[in-house]
């Protein structure tokens, strides 16, 4: 990788985005009208990378694109973000592909074609194993295959922070490896095995299954809840409108781990991503709805129930 190491290192997939807005998301065996298609990047790996390029981080992106015009585009596009992409695969075939359906009030639905990213194997993320060591935080997420994320939390020495979504069994010797964890209330629960949790207690229960350091949980309109052994502090955002939440879990991964690569403890780092996602649903799209870091300083600090309390980033011995 030519220049500096960057601060955050992202290992996860690239998608090119069919967004459609309907005025009801379809049920099973529904065939519903929708509105114009608009074709965008995204992916969860690309939308956490640009996020971090729009907060002024310095990061890089593990991971592949097809050899299509699209691929190229999709390419040119982070490039054009400032992520670096020396570490971007090219391998035969289609870009990843997602469709993206979107309600009125902002929520989605998402079905997502692997692509070129079914190809990031364990090898083509231990290239990048320098920047992986050197990097303060490593971000992935599982729109890849789960052996190349173990890869990637195998060579990190920084913090490793873990958006297990979409949701699938996870090896007990990856979760271990997880400073940590950010699922959303479904994703939690699939984890567990369980009923998706009602209540804020209900999810502070469940977090504390798991064998990860630390879990933040993201709540969509209701914040996010951290939950580190006996602490336990919930974070509710400010009030906004919501056009759009597509990426908002992806910019909330980006602007926590930009937070923790400058060092703030946990709580404070998740107090900073729930008013980056709380700003980015008030703009359509994913990667176009990723706010700066003079963005979010504006907004108001989320209430946080526990003020008193505060935490480090626990990370365990490798």
């Amino acid at each position: 990788m030519s220049g500096n190491r960057p601060d955050v290192v992202v290992v996860g997939s690239v998608n090119a985005d069919l967004r459609i807005e309907v005025d009801m998301l379809p049920r099973p065996g529904e065939t519903i009208h929708g509105g114009s298609p608009l074709w965008l990047g995204g992916g969860k790996g690309a939308n956490q990378a640009v996020a971090l390029a729009r907060l002024g981080r310095s990061v890089a992106l593990v991971g592949a694109v097809g050899s299509d015009q699209v691929s190229a585009g999709l390419a040119r596009q982070l490039a054009a973000e400032g992520v670096n992409i020396d570490r971007l695969a090219t391998v035969e075939g289609p870009a990843g592909q997602a469709v993206v359906f979107v309600d009125p009030s902002g929520e989605n639905s998402i079905v997502v074609s692997p692509g070129a990213n079914g190809a990031v194997h364990p090898d083509l993320v231990r290239r990048a194993h320098d920047e992986l060591a050197g990097a303060k935080v490593v971000l992935a997420q599982l729109e890849i295959p789960v052996d190349a994320v173990l890869a990637a939390a195998s060579a990190t020495r920084g913090t490793f922070v873990l958006n297990p979504a979409p949701a699938v069994p996870l090896p007990p010797e990856l979760l271990r490896r997880v400073d940590v964890l950010v699922p959303n209330r479904g994703e939690l629960a699939q984890l567990c095995a369980a009923q998706p949790p009602a209540t804020v207690d209900e999810v502070a229960a469940l977090a504390r299954r798991l064998p990860c350091a630390a879990v933040v949980v993201t709540l969509g309109g209701d914040g996010a809840l951290v939950v580190a052994g006996d602490t336990v502090r919930h974070l509710e955002p400010p009030a906004v409108t919501a056009v759009d939440t597509t990426g908002a879990g992806d910019c909330f991964c980006g602007a926590l781990a930009d937070a923790l690569a400058d060092g703030h403890p946990l709580v404070d780092a998740a107090a900073f991503a729930v008013r980056a996602a709380a700003l980015s649903v008030t703009v359509p799209g994913a990667q176009a709805s990723m706010p700066t870091r003079e963005q979010v300083l504006v907004l108001p600090a989320p209430a946080d129930r526990h003020p008193e309390d505060r935490m480090e980033v626990p990370h365990d011995a490798r």
